[in-house]
């Protein structure tokens, strides 16, 4: 076969069945669970003023190098969207809406980032932000929600926890940690002590094992946290503890976005590769609506990867479905243009997922078509069915048939699913 003259961009490509099926599965039961906590959706635009994004902090790398900008026909300096929460924030900052504001989202972002598995330049992540209040209350129950999601998708995973503390008593953090690192210098690679210029903070994340060996002996700052701070950490422990959430303190979790302040929050899938099994995580980040216009309102939220989601889905062998499966296949052998288009509108209108073979095939051929397409019902029509005016119901799970008058076909046909239904409920059981 002739190779395709076009081919999908480094970094990106095409989404087909059953991937697109586990996708919009796991977007269906985040949005539902999202709305029965009191979240209305929010569709950002997926390119923004570029000002927007630096605001998330010039020493990440999201920001100095994976930004997608460039200046568009009308002059503008615009950036496709990296992530949603400043977004978010600029919304907030544009309309105020009434607070507590919470607000789901879910869709593509891009970072120019180096492509391997589970981790693309156009990328899809689902996730909330609630903006207008201070409550430690608020940091245990979106912990909890993104918590509550792992568990209905039946993945595990493990929970790691971090105060950053307040932006007031940063400075004085960010001396102690420059000092570390300026003792052991000569030991950074050359990208560590770049970051060390920038922001010190930015290294407790290091990933390359010799940096990261350094990272482990720098002080912390959960050893000099404000009493307020250490108050508001402490009441996020007890909220996780009385859910009964088991978490690990991590004080080196400082997430990959400089805009974090307070509780910081990571969920890891141990089905994944160690170095790269993060799907989700958060926090704290009062500050950043102020910095993009809006008033000094605070706001805490977090994001989950879709496809390292679905990456360790995978790997546990859960795999969320959209429940699009056809529920019957209708063959048509009378050769009439208008039979098989009837009986699947006929199907379709009445609620069921009807699909149907197209030019002209026979009915070998389109019976195979029936059994791939997953149905498990077929409804038969040949010149016999059609002279008397019925139609064949068969059961794809065990080929039993029944000839039933036109009328009667949709309650064969919805005794049929039920049946199947309940002999794949008994064959789960066993």
């Amino acid at each position: 076969m002739a190779r395709s003259t076009f081919q999908t961009l480094p970094g990106t490509r095409d989404i087909l069945e059953p991937d697109a099926s586990h996708l919009r599965g796991l977007v269906t039961l985040f949005a539902d669970l999202a709305a029965g906590a009191g979240f209305g959706q929010i569709i950002p635009p997926m390119f923004e003023d570029t000002e927007v994004f630096t605001r998330l902090g010039e020493a990440s790398d999201v920001v100095s190098k994976e930004l997608y900008s460039f200046e568009d026909k009308g002059g503008r300096n615009i950036a496709l969207r990296p992530e949603f929460t400043a977004s978010v924030c600029r919304a907030f900052a544009q309309y105020r809406p009434t607070t507590p504001w919470k607000t789901w989202y879910a869709g593509p972002n891009f970072r120019y980032d180096k492509p391997q598995k589970g981790r693309y330049r156009q990328f899809d992540q689902v996730g909330i932000e609630v903006i207008g209040s201070h409550d430690p209350q608020l940091d245990v129950e979106v912990i909890a929600l993104a918590q509550r999601f792992f568990d209905d998708l039946g993945l595990a995973v493990e929970l790691r926890i971090n105060s950053l503390g307040d932006i007031a008593e940063r400075p004085a953090y960010l001396q102690d940690l420059n000092s570390y690192f300026e003792q052991n210098r000569d030991s950074l690679s050359e990208a560590a002590r770049a970051t060390l210029s920038v922001n010190p903070l930015r290294l407790l994340d290091a990933k390359r094992p010799g940096d990261a060996a350094i990272a482990a002996g720098a002080p912390t700052i959960l050893d000099s946290l404000s009493n307020e701070a250490a108050a508001a950490f402490a009441e996020v422990r007890n909220g996780l503890d009385t859910l009964k959430i088991d978490y690990t303190i991590d004080p080196l979790l400082v997430r990959g976005l400089d805009y974090y302040n307070r509780t910081t929050f990571e969920f890891a899938a141990p089905g994944l590769e160690a170095a790269q099994n993060a799907v989700g995580g958060g926090g704290r980040y009062d500050g950043l609506v102020e910095a993009l216009g809006g008033p000094p309102e605070p706001g805490v939220g977090f994001a989950i990867g879709v496809d390292r989601t679905l990456l360790a889905c995978e790997a546990a062998g859960v795999l969320p479905s959209s429940g699009n499966t056809i529920d019957v296949w209708v063959v048509d052998a009378t050769g009439s243009a208008d039979v098989g288009l009837l009986v699947v509108e006929e199907l379709r209108r009445s609620g069921l997922k009807a699909d149907r073979s197209y030019d002209g095939r026979s009915m070998k051929a389109q019976m195979k078509n029936a059994n791939r397409s997953g149905a498990a019902v077929a409804v038969i029509v040949g010149e016999d069915e059609m002279s008397s005016g019925t139609v064949s119901v068969r059961s794809m799970a065990d080929g039993t048939q029944e000839q039933v008058q036109r009328g009667q076909m949709l309650a064969a046909v919805r005794s049929g699913l039920a049946q199947g239904r309940e002999t794949k409920d008994g064959e789960d059981r066993t």
